[in-house]
């Protein structure tokens, strides 16, 4: 069964700038598609969707072009984007002229809580539906209800959250990102990334610590509207790509083959036009 890796981060410091890089020096190295080919020999993983990773403002659309021409399994890129700005419409027209760009996201877990309140936020943002293309929300667990209510605003938008929503499976607080993370599932238009989690479960962590996070995740969202991704090289803070996906499979072992393919491919492969 293959896998289709719907969140990987690629980083060429030679080529793009990475301001936030510099206060994450366990991270402040190069990422280059080679290094992940090698670390996901054998795991089955066919294709891989390129994440953005927060590169200079000047440096957004050299980072698409460049990982659009990557081949080798990278079937596309969402790509970085500033929604909150009023040039967004031609910004957008430009970059949905690149094949390879699937979606976009804006970094919203660092920023203000109040970026995307603003009307012209949302308006942008229904732009995307007139292009077929995704938005990753990429939030805090306490930024949960921006999420939801960004969906509201844009019923025709496919969203995708990113990493279940950022809970803190270190400190086990499945309370209020469980109640939360169920009110946003009820919006049709959102679905939900396996993503991230061991890079908030601390270094020790089991499939054991994961398990409530993620059983919670597929049981608010359904086999339909679940996506898997690695969130290469972030999760190597705690854990290498073979004993995420390991992890992956053991949660995994109590599913159908069918719903097994929906997480793992068909429907990232759907929301995504892979």
């Amino acid at each position: 069964m293959h896998i289709v890796d719907t969140h990987l981060h690629l980083v060429y410091r030679d080529r793009l700038a990475y301001p936030w890089l510099a206060g994450a020096p366990a991270l402040d190295h190069d990422f280059p598609l080679a290094a992940y080919q090698r670390a996901a020999d054998g795991l089955g993983i066919a294709a891989m969707l390129h994440m953005e990773v927060d590169v200079a403002e000047e440096d957004i659309a050299a980072e698409t072009e460049l990982v659009s021409v990557l081949g080798e399994g990278v079937v596309g890129a969402i790509a970085a984007c500033r929604p909150e700005r009023v040039d967004f419409p031609v910004w957008l027209a430009r970059a949905a002229e690149n094949p390879k760009v699937r979606g976009f996201r804006r970094v919203l877990h660092t920023m203000p809580d109040d970026l995307s309140e603003p009307p012209l936020f949302a308006q942008n943002l229904r732009r995307l539906a007139a292009h077929d293309l995704t938005f990753d929300l990429c939030v805090l667990a306490r930024q949960l209800p921006i999420a939801a209510r960004l969906a509201d605003a844009c019923p025709d938008v496919r969203f995708v959250l990113d990493h279940c929503g950022v809970p803190d499976v270190a400190g086990r607080a499945l309370d209020p990102w469980r109640a939360d993370l169920a009110d946003l599932a009820r919006r049709p238009n959102v679905a939900c990334k396996v993503s991230g989690l061991v890079a908030y479960a601390g270094p020790d962590w089991t499939v054991d610590d994961l398990r409530p996070f993620v059983e919670h995740a597929i049981s608010a969202f359904g086999w339909d509207r679940v996506v898997w991704g690695s969130d290469w090289p972030v999760c190597t803070l705690t854990a290498d790509l073979g004993r995420w996906v390991a992890a992956t499979h053991a949660l995994l072992a109590g599913a159908s083959e069918e719903e097994k393919r929906k997480l793992l491919s068909a429907n990232a492969e759907r929301i995504y036009r892979i």
